[in-house]
């Protein structure tokens, strides 16, 4: 055994990091966009620019997550 895993086996950690540190990272950057938008005066239009195009991200993470329940793929 190389390191401690809290008897969870290498694919329960890694599908515990995807899902919430992928979902994490997905609300960090929903800050960091809120923030550039503040700081740059981007306004609604380029605010909402912003978002969509991190929506679409976030709708294929969400997407993926979805058809590999619907499958039954783990």
């Amino acid at each position: 055994m190389d390191g401690p895993t809290f008897g969870l086996t290498e694919a329960q950690v890694a599908h515990f990091g995807l899902t919430w540190g992928v979902g994490g990272l997905i609300v960090l950057m929903l800050f960091v966009i809120w923030s550039v938008a503040k700081e740059s005066q981007a306004g609604r239009l380029g605010t909402f620019v912003l978002f969509f195009v991190l929506a679409f991200g976030i709708f294929g993470f969400l997407m993926k997550q979805i058809i590999q329940w619907f499958m039954g793929i783990h």
